[in-house]
């Protein structure tokens, strides 16, 4: 009897060692993927990783993530440590679009797929690439304005100079203008780009504009949101705010309340939980071996990359409601919070 007792004590000791090995097994298998940001500074930027990582979990993949605060090295060495980590594929939200390519050599040295996310890193072999149109961005910006003041001085607000998304955005915006400019009924009177995108750069540049033109200024074409902001502060500082058309791009909470107020006239809303699902989804796929849902390419310098390519969204006063609000991205109460009862939306 006691020899069977002990030998059914050791059995449920062995059975015990069996399933803690099998769980430590399943859990050092599961898949895992990486997505690196250049930075999370701006509105937008948690929301992706936050929509990324629950289609990812949901997909039954663990994330690893990571941000650089703008630093290309400090991005190129968190993209390694993703790699020693373990991760099958990685999505990177590049700082600089030629430096970051550097991260793509070191993941295919690793057999690790690469998206490229939101932005397109140049000149190398990357495996996909996942944005918003940004020539569709960049007409919208300009038709709105032409369509709404074909007359008078344009300030043009452009995005990194490090960034080609920036560039291709201005070339389209500068594609439209330039009949209007042509025939001299539209003067460009500023034309800079900003590093990194920052909202005090476009702050200084409008500033300057606004000095060298007397106040005479029709049109600001701001390519992102957080820049109008910067440019809208120079504006209201010298009593122009709601005398001049000012664009921008993300749809951000402060944006769309300037818009209700008169004080910018557009914005373009991206989507961005379609974005971050689908190169969640992307990733997962790319990881287990599996070829890419792209719907067309795009070239980077090297190479035809398979994109997806999403399409974005006109946002004026008259259909907040009906496009930021409807898809949850902005909610009527952190919005009306911030506004005069007299301005509130309902």
């Amino acid at each position: 009897m006691k020899s069977r007792a002990m030998r059914s004590a050791l059995f449920a000791v062995l059975a015990t060692t069996l399933i803690v090995h099998l769980v430590r097994a399943q859990g050092g298998n599961k898949l895992k993927i990486g997505f690196s940001f250049e930075s999370m500074h701006g509105e937008r930027w948690q929301s992706d990783l936050e929509d990324f990582t629950m289609r990812a979990k949901q997909l039954g993949a663990d994330v690893v993530s990571s941000d650089a605060n703008g630093d290309d090295d400090l991005q190129l060495q968190q993209v390694k440590d993703m790699i020693k980590s373990g991760v099958k594929a990685v999505v990177i939200f590049p700082h600089d679009a030629a430096k970051a390519s550097r991260m793509v050599v070191a993941s295919k040295a690793a057999n690790v797929k690469v998206i490229s996310y939101d932005r397109l890193i140049l000149n190398s072999d990357v495996d996909l690439y996942v944005s918003f149109d940004r020539v569709a961005i960049g007409r919208m910006q300009a038709e709105y304005l032409v369509n709404h003041a074909p007359r008078g001085n344009y300030v043009l607000i452009a995005g990194s100079p490090s960034d080609e998304g920036a560039k291709v955005l201005h070339d389209e915006q500068m594609r439209i203008l330039k009949p209007y400019t042509e025939r001299g009924v539209i003067k460009v009177i500023a034309d800079e780009y900003n590093k990194d995108w920052l909202p005090s750069e476009a702050y200084l540049h409008m500033l300057a504009a606004i000095d060298s033109a007397h106040g005479d200024i029709t049109a600001v074409l701001a390519s992102n949101d957080g820049m109008a902001g910067g440019a809208i502060q120079a504006i209201r500082e010298h009593k122009l705010a709601g005398k001049v058309l000012v664009t921008g791009q993300d749809a951000d909470l402060l944006n769309i309340i300037d818009i209700i107020q008169g004080m910018q006239a557009m914005t373009v809303y991206k989507p961005i939980k379609l974005e971050a699902t689908k190169a969640a989804e992307e990733a997962v796929r790319l990881a287990k071996g599996e070829k890419p849902d792209a719907d067309g390419t795009i070239r980077n310098g090297k190479t035809r990359v398979p994109t997806i390519m999403l399409k974005p969204v006109l946002v004026t006063k008259e259909n907040i409601k009906t496009t930021v609000v409807k898809d949850g991205f902005q909610t009527l109460k952190d919005i009306n919070q911030a506004l005069p009862r007299d301005q509130q939306i309902h």
